[in-house]
């Protein structure tokens, strides 16, 4: 029984590197891209992950590498869409160029790996795209002019494609952690509650591709309980609580 196949992209480092290590660990041949070729090629020296360099941001590129994978490795049964970047400091006022960055890496950058991969897994009618989010794109918060418009913009992207590749067999996937401990939660200046491992993650993003059918993934239960709640407070009761608790 041949192996199956997974495309990561964001897998330099974070939760998208633990994620790849988790699926290689399990048995899955692991197709890991990133800008940072170096961190790539390290995490390659694992039998069974390859690394293809990629810069999401660049559609062309994005689309050459994936023909290039087909072409090595001839299926690739999951993509997993987990690039970002994010910097606080940056977005306690606004500032038009990092929003502009932040929305062409975090948004963008999915747009153009869904799109690397559409027509083949439309025309082999069956696949499998998991994107990763986050729980903060369901309502406003301070402080996160471009980081939290970007995750906003990409979960409502994902729940639309989610009805239009159905039709096609593919499935679609939202993955959406809570504080996860990696570099770029590290620049927070506040207390991340229920702050995890990018570990904890990967054995959650594993399990809940593998072993479930939900359309979400949301992890810890903790934070899953507390962003189920947002999303149905009234604007007034939401911006009070924020104003309140968040916003100092």
């Amino acid at each position: 029984m041949s192996k199956k196949t997974i495309w990561i992209t964001g897998a330099s480092s974070g939760i998208g590197k633990a994620t790849a290590m988790k699926f290689a660990m399990e048995g899955w041949k692991v197709i890991i891209s990133a800008r940072r070729t170096e961190l790539l090629n390290e995490l390659s020296k694992n039998e069974n992950i390859y690394s293809y360099p990629l810069d999401v941001t660049n559609a062309v590129n994005a689309k050459e590498v994936f023909n290039n994978i087909i072409n090595d490795h001839g299926n690739v049964n999951l993509c997993i869409f987990s690039s970002g970047t994010y910097e606080r400091k940056s977005e306690k006022e606004l500032n038009v160029e990092n929003i502009k960055h932040v929305m062409e890496v975090n948004f963008i950058g999915v747009i153009n790996c869904v799109s690397a991969v559409e027509k083949y897994y439309k025309t082999k009618n069956n696949g499998h795209i998991a994107i990763v989010s986050s729980p903060v794109g369901y309502r406003g918060l301070p402080k996160s002019s471009g980081y939290t418009p970007s995750k906003a913009a990409l979960n409502n992207f994902t729940q639309g494609i989610y009805f239009d590749f159905k039709k096609f067999n593919i499935k679609v996937t939202l993955i959406t952690p809570g504080f996860i401990k990696t570099a770029l939660t590290d620049k927070n200046e506040f207390k991340m509650p229920f702050l995890k491992s990018t570990k904890y993650a990967a054995n959650e993003i594993f399990d809940g591709l593998t072993k479930n059918n939900n359309f979400e993934i949301i992890f810890p239960y903790q934070i899953k309980l507390i962003y189920k709640l947002i999303q149905i407070l009234p604007n007034k009761i939401y911006n009070y609580l924020i104003s309140k608790y968040v916003n100092r």
